[in-house]
């Protein structure tokens, strides 16, 4: 199932939106994001865990159409 992380759920106010496969892949997605838009390319310990407990499973509706 995909994974998802909501950049506003840790900075407030940011519409950027990791998404993957695995949580690998969020993680160097958000990584990357992190780097250029909030200038932070060294992640502490404490902000990975953040990050970690953030990854979300996207749930996907359908809607049927008439």
């Amino acid at each position: 199932m995909a994974k998802v992380l909501y950049c506003n759920d840790l900075v407030p106010g940011c519409k950027f939106e990791a998404r993957g496969d695995s949580e690998e892949e969020v993680l160097a997605d958000i990584a990357d994001h992190i780097a250029i838009a909030h200038n932070t390319v060294t992640i502490s310990d404490e902000i990975l865990e953040m990050i970690s407990k953030a990854i979300q499973e996207e749930i996907r509706i359908r809607v049927a159409r008439a």
